[in-house]
């Protein structure tokens, strides 16, 4: 299968997490070091105030942080698996309208990589920016992963 018939990572994601679809996320950039996912202004996911739904907005997020870490750790699946470890979340202005999340890995791949590779299991930050269409800012997460190694076969 050559490289140009590969499904991109927000393909993926859409395929295979049932809340990407529900939630009608866009993907319009991802690479290793950063993804940007937007969601659209939906009346069905708004909130008492007319915004999308604090919820809404934390998948949105998380899933602009697991873009990013698939982009850059895909290639270590067969070996270890990518989990949320723990998460912090700060909404700072109303959220209207279309709202993006611009995730940006917050530790070298490489760097996560050796760390894997000596045996460990890499914890490393992703820092994602909520924004209106108007790019005022709305929101930030931070978000700890891991790659959690998989278990010798037995």
């Amino acid at each position: 299968m050559s490289a140009a018939s590969l499904p991109s990572v927000g393909e993926l994601m859409t395929a295979s997490v049932p809340m990407v679809r529900t939630l009608n996320l866009e993907f319009p950039e991802v690479t290793g070091e950063r993804a940007v996912v937007r969601l659209p202004d939906q009346t069905d996911f708004h909130n008492h105030v007319g915004g999308p739904h604090a919820g809404a907005m934390f998948t949105l997020a998380e899933s602009a942080s697991g873009a990013v870490v698939m982009a850059a750790f895909g290639d270590q699946l067969s070996r270890a698996v990518p989990l949320a470890v723990r998460a912090e979340i700060n909404y700072r202005k109303l959220a209207m309208g279309t709202v993006t999340a611009t995730a940006e890995l917050g530790r070298p791949a490489a760097e996560v990589v050796a760390e894997l590779d000596e045996g460990g299991r890499p914890e490393f930050p992703v820092e994602i920016s909520l924004a209106r269409e108007d790019g005022t800012e709305t929101g930030q997460m931070s978000i700890v992963w891991t790659l959690r190694p998989h278990a010798p076969a037995s």
